[in-house]
C-alpha cells in the first residue's frame, strides 16, 4: 500500500464502534489525541440485547469521567453480582456505587456515542478495516472501500472474529466450546411458560426485557459444533424440543448463537497494534463482564496510548498495557469456566453447586467472590507497598482550601492527580505540573476498601487517569521514580 498523507493521516485509528471502541476514543479525545473510529454498521443502532448491564466498578470509571449519572438515569439499579447462580450482595461495600446497573448494550452504546459526539471524535460508518502494513513511523490502515488511513498506532476493538489481530499473526489460544445457546428476541401468538425451565440438556428461558418488548428466549442446545446462523427454524425445532410447542413464535428481531468457547490473545501489542475487549478475549457471557471487560481495557490503555503519541513517555509505557489487563481477562476466563462446570445439570455438577452456595454464604467468602465479580478487587502488580497500590483509588470527599471536593471530580479530564494529603513537605513537582494535577487536602476519618476493609491512612497518593493508585507515601521517597515511570520525564 502507498502511504496516504494529508486529510486521511490520524494519530490513532480505532477498529470497531462498540462499547470499547468508543470509551477508547472518548479517552483519547479528552487526552487531545487526534482519533478515528472505523465502524461497519451504518448506525449506532445495534440489533438485540446483548450485555444486559454494568458492574460496580465499571460504574466508578464512568464516574471518574463525569458521566454515571447518564447511565443511571436510564437503567435500574440491582444487585447483580453472582457466581454459579449465586448472588453476591455488596450493598456493604465501601463505594459509591454499592450494586449493578441493569442497562442493556443498545442504551449504553447509544449513551457513549453520544458523548464521543460531544467530544468530537468522527466515525466513519459502514465500513471495516481489512488489513494493515505498520513500520517503524506508523500504520497504513486499509478499508474496505479502498481507503488506507495513515495513523501512529491501530487499535483493534473489532470483537472476537477480529480481522485487526488476525492480520497481526496474534494467536488466540484457549479451549473450545462445551455448551452452546440459541438466543432470540421475538414475538409469540401463544402463551409461553415463562421463566427458567431445566432438563437433561441444560438451562432453557424465556422472558421479557420489557414489560411492552418482544419476548426473549434462551435454549441450549443438544450438540455442540461449527453451525450455520440460526434461522426461525431451528427456533422452532428448538422450543419445541423443550417445551412440546412452538407457541407460534414469529417476527423475530434477532436469533443468534453462543457459546462457553474461552479464549485471550497471547498478546495485546504487536508493534503499533493493539487490541482490547473482545478481540483480545472471549468467554461465556454468565457473570456479565464482557462489556465491561473491555471499557475497563479502554480507561487503562487511554492515558498510556495517549502519552505515547504526544511524545511525553516512551513506547515501552504500553507494555504496561498487557502487563495489567492481561492478569484481569484471564480470572474471568477461569471464573466463567469454572461457573459453566458447576452449574450442569447433573446430580454431581448439583451436589458440588449446592456445596459452593453454602460456602459463598461464609461472610468472608461472600466479600472475597463480591469483589471478584464486581470487579472492584482489582489490583495491579506495582511492587510491595501500601495496601493502597494498585488498587483503585477510593471516592473520598477531601477537603481543599476550595472547600470539599470528591477525588472522582479530579479524574473528569483524565489528567492523573498527586493528593498531597501533608506528606510532601519539600517536594518540587514543578517538572510534571502541566502533566499531573497536585492538590493540597485533608481528609478525617478511615479508608476502606473493598474486601480487604479499613487500612493505614496514607500520606499522599498519585493516582493514575485510570483510578489506579501508582505510588503512597508519607514522605516524598520513590515519588520522582513513580512520577518518571507513569508520567514521562
Amino acid at each position: 500500500m502507498a502511504a496516504v498523507f494529508g486529510m486521511d493521516d490520524r494519530a490513532v485509528v480505532i477498529a470497531g464502534g462498540g462499547p470499547t471502541g468508543l470509551m477508547l476514543a472518548g479517552e483519547l479525545a479528552l487526552a487531545g489525541v487526534d482519533v478515528v473510529i472505523v465502524e461497519r454498521r451504518e448506525s449506532q443502532e445495534l440489533v438485540g440485547s446483548r450485555a444486559l448491564g454494568l458492574h460496580a466498578r465499571t460504574i466508578e470509571v464512568l464516574d471518574q469521567r463525569g458521566i454515571a449519572e447518564r447511565f443511571l438515569a436510564e437503567g435500574y439499579t440491582a444487585q447483580v453480582a453472582g457466581f454459579a447462580g449465586v448472588k453476591l450482595d455488596i450493598g456493604d461495600f465501601p463505594t459509591r456505587h454499592p450494586y449493578g446497573l441493569a442497562l442493556v448494550q443498545k442504551h449504553t452504546e447509544r449513551i457513549l456515542a453520544d458523548w464521543v459526539e460531544e467530544l468530537g471524535v468522527p466515525i466513519l460508518r459502514g465500513c471495516v478495516v481489512t488489513g494493515f502494513v505498520q513500520d517503524e513511523a506508523g500504520v497504513e490502515v486499509a478499508l474496505d472501500d479502498g481507503r488506507v488511513l495513515r495513523a501512529q498506532y491501530l487499535v483493534g476493538c473489532d470483537g472476537g472474529r477480529s480481522v485487526v489481530r488476525k492480520a497481526a499473526g496474534i494467536a488466540f489460544a484457549g479451549w473450545d466450546p462445551t455448551i452452546s445457546h440459541l438466543i432470540a428476541q421475538v414475538e409469540m401468538a401463544g402463551e409461553p411458560q415463562w421463566g427458567f425451565h431445566n432438563d437433561a440438556i441444560g438451562k432453557h428461558a424465556i422472558s421479557r426485557l420489557t414489560a411492552d418488548g418482544p419476548v426473549g428466549v434462551m435454549l441450549t442446545e443438544p450438540d455442540v459444533g461449527e453451525k450455520d446462523e440460526p434461522t426461525l427454524d431451528d427456533l422452532r425445532k428448538g422450543l419445541i424440543r423443550v417445551y412440546g410447542t412452538d407457541f407460534g413464535v414469529h417476527s423475530p428481531t434477532s436469533i443468534s448463537r453462543f457459546t462457553d468457547m474461552s479464549r485471550q490473545a497471547e498478546r495485546y501489542r504487536e508493534g503499533r497494534v493493539l487490541l482490547a475487549g473482545d478481540a483480545a478475549h472471549i468467554h461465556y457471557p454468565v457473570g456479565g463482564h464482557g462489556l465491561n471487560l473491555g471499557v475497563q481495557d479502554a480507561v487503562n490503555l487511554g492515558w498510556k496510548l495517549a502519552q505515547v503519541v504526544k511524545g511525553v513517555s516512551p513506547a515501552e509505557l504500553l507494555d504496561s498495557y498487557h502487563a495489567e489487563r492481561y492478569p484481569v481477562a484471564a480470572r474471568v476466563l477461569t471464573e466463567t469456566m469454572a461457573s459453566v462446570a458447576i452449574s450442569r445439570t447433573d446430580e454431581r455438577s448439583r451436589a458440588l453447586r449446592e456445596l459452593v452456595a453454602e460456602m459463598l454464604g461464609l461472610e468472608q467468602a461472600r466479600k472475597y467472590m463480591a469483589g471478584r465479580m464486581s470487579e472492584l478487587d482489582i489490583c495491579y502488580d506495582f511492587g510491595e507497598g501500601h495496601p493502597l497500590l494498585g488498587r483503585r483509588m477510593p471516592d473520598i470527599e477531601v477537603m481543599t482550601a476550595e472547600g470539599p471536593l470528591r477525588v472522582f471530580t479530579l479524574l473528569h479530564r483524565a489528567r492523573p492527580v498527586l493528593l498531597d494529603l501533608g506528606g510532601l513537605d519539600g517536594f518540587d513537582a514543578t517538572p510534571w505540573a502541566e502533566r499531573v494535577q497536585v492538590v493540597a487536602a485533608r481528609f478525617e476519618g478511615d479508608w476502606e476498601l473493598p474486601v480487604i476493609g479499613t487500612v493505614a491512612a496514607p500520606g499522599s497518593v498519585l493516582v493514575r487517569p485510570d483510578g489506579h493508585v501508582a505510588w503512597v507515601g508519607r514522605s516524598p521517597a520513590g515519588l520522582s521514580e513513580a512520577l518518571t515511570r507513569w508520567f514521562g520525564r
